[in-house]
């Protein structure tokens, strides 16, 4: 079963982040582990003496302003966050969230692609990018069309196979 995606607005374009539940668990991982740890290490830090001098205590203190970054970061996104259940999209159109089957014209090599956001985006795991060339060139294609994508080497052919709303 296919977790639902969280979608932010951004100026241009949805981004993705993995679902609701990953953003959930990451938030709560940065604020009960690594906060408290962070925190630790400056109350070590501090009992070394002059903070002046204490590279344990600037590395510590510069840690702690990333980890609040972190944790505001990721509560924004959940905050503005549109949830869609990809299992619950259809249509006969590649659109965010399609996993579309293709054919590489040149090769005959197969693959299976899921149209995401760019944070989720993991092209080892058949993931890319809404925003990636290929995403881009089957955004609105059918079944059956062929769609052509520019890459460092060269012009490349695609036919799309399948859509699918997993």
């Amino acid at each position: 079963m296919m977790l639902p995606f969280i979608t932010v607005e951004s100026q241009d374009t949805a981004t993705v982040i993995n679902t609701l539940e990953v953003a959930s668990v990451t938030l709560g991982n940065v604020k009960t582990v690594e906060r408290p740890a962070n925190s630790q290490a400056i109350g070590e830090a501090r009992a070394h003496g002059d903070l002046s001098e204490n590279a344990e205590y600037h590395a510590a203190k510069d840690r702690q302003g990333w980890i609040e970054g972190r944790i505001a970061e990721i509560e924004d996104k959940m905050a503005r966050a549109q949830v869609i259940d990809v299992s619950k999209l259809s249509g006969s159109q590649v659109k965010f969230g399609a996993t579309v089957s293709v054919v590489d014209e040149d090769t005959e090599e197969e693959s299976r692609y899921q149209i995401v956001g760019e944070h989720e985006a993991d092209v080892k795991s058949g993931r890319i990018s809404v925003t990636s060339p290929l995403s881009r060139s089957m955004i609105g294609k059918e079944v059956g069309d062929v769609v052509e994508v520019n890459t460092p080497g060269g012009v490349k052919a695609y036919e799309i196979l399948k859509i699918e709303w997993v």
